[in-house]
């Protein structure tokens, strides 16, 4: 009896597998696609590159990476208290940061995809390192531009960054690749089926991706570049070329061709990777994986009104004139 009854519950477990598999479907799209429209956000703590002491390790365990979380908490709810209006002023020649972290909103969570609670962003090389090759080439227009003799950081707006100049969001927000920034990591996609359009909150820059069509004849330096995209089962692949000559990731150069991929992996989860290939700037091409999660219901894209950057650059420009003055004198 012992025998059978161990047999019947095997057997009964089996078969409760596929029923639990199927709990969940895939929502879809009247023409029958992924549904991956809604607001996500790719907040995270998660470093883009991984710690050297991490070696090629991928991933934590549910312990680690619940005690990482919370040093994380700690040190955002330090950083937010109010700030003393009786301290002294910096000594150390730093005075761009702000009061306190009140306007920081990088989240909390390290990212999760299936079991896994990642230890960077980068996941190709196994290290988890970007392979820049020797001396990280500057092959970007602006750094072409500060290379010109009597040229420097300050000479006008075009050697200024973008961010800067409110033309797109500051560290690739608005990509590709779409990666976490300080704040403002919300996106919005909305779909037809010859169309995705995915709206960035920061600077609301919005991307339209062409789906089953070929890249443009002719480069229009689109600010976020020429994106193309097509179903690959449930996976929707978008390849991004021919960039804006004044956009760049991290130095990279007119060739740089960027593939993402959007995987709908469970409820209110996107995996989102991309590979960068560019030989003028990577030793080879590398990958990187984030987890975009569905924000709450009744969620909604606000306004990202940049006029900072604007309003600065009168000072920036003019502060730089005037040392120029001053160093003539």
């Amino acid at each position: 009896m012992k025998c059978s009854f161990i047999t019947n519950f095997f057997v009964l477990s089996l078969l409760a597998l596929p029923a639990a598999a199927q709990e969940w479907e895939v929502p879809r799209t009247p023409d029958g696609r992924p549904d991956l429209q809604g607001i996500w956000t790719n907040a995270t703590q998660t470093p883009l590159q991984r710690p050297t002491e991490f070696g090629t390790r991928g991933s934590l365990n549910q312990q680690e990476a619940a005690e990482l979380e919370a040093s994380w908490r700690n040190r955002i709810a330090r950083a937010s208290a109010p700030s003393d209006p009786d301290r002294a002023p910096p000594t150390d020649g730093n005075t761009d940061l702000g009061y306190n972290n009140f306007w920081v909103d990088r989240g909390t969570n390290v990212i999760r995809i299936g079991d896994e609670y990642r230890t960077s962003i980068v996941v190709d090389p196994p290290d988890g390192r970007i392979p820049d090759l020797e001396g990280r080439p500057q092959n970007d227009l602006r750094s072409q531009f500060r290379a010109m003799p009597g040229i420097d950081p300050y000479h006008g707006p075009e050697t200024r960054p973008l961010g800067e100049r409110c033309l797109l969001s500051f560290g690739s927000s608005s990509g590709p690749p779409m990666l976490p920034v300080m704040y403002n990591n919300n996106y919005q996609i909305v779909q037809t089926p010859d169309h995705v359009m995915i709206m960035v909150e920061m600077v609301h820059d919005a991307r339209i991706i062409r789906i089953d069509q070929d890249h443009f004849e002719t480069d229009f330096e689109k600010w976020m570049g020429d994106s193309v995209g097509y179903w690959e089962g449930d996976t929707l692949v978008v390849k991004t070329r021919n960039f804006h000559s004044q956009q760049s990731y991290r130095g990279s150069s007119p060739e740089l061709v960027v593939t993402e991929r959007f995987e709908l992996i469970e409820p209110g989860k996107i995996r989102y990777s991309f590979t960068m290939e560019d030989p003028l700037t990577y030793q080879r091409a590398w990958t990187g994986e984030v987890a975009m999660n569905r924000r709450p219901a009744g969620d909604r894209m606000y306004e990202y009104a940049c006029h900072e950057g604007n309003y600065a650059f009168f000072g920036i420009l003019g502060g730089a004139r005037r040392l120029e003055v001053e160093a003539s004198n």
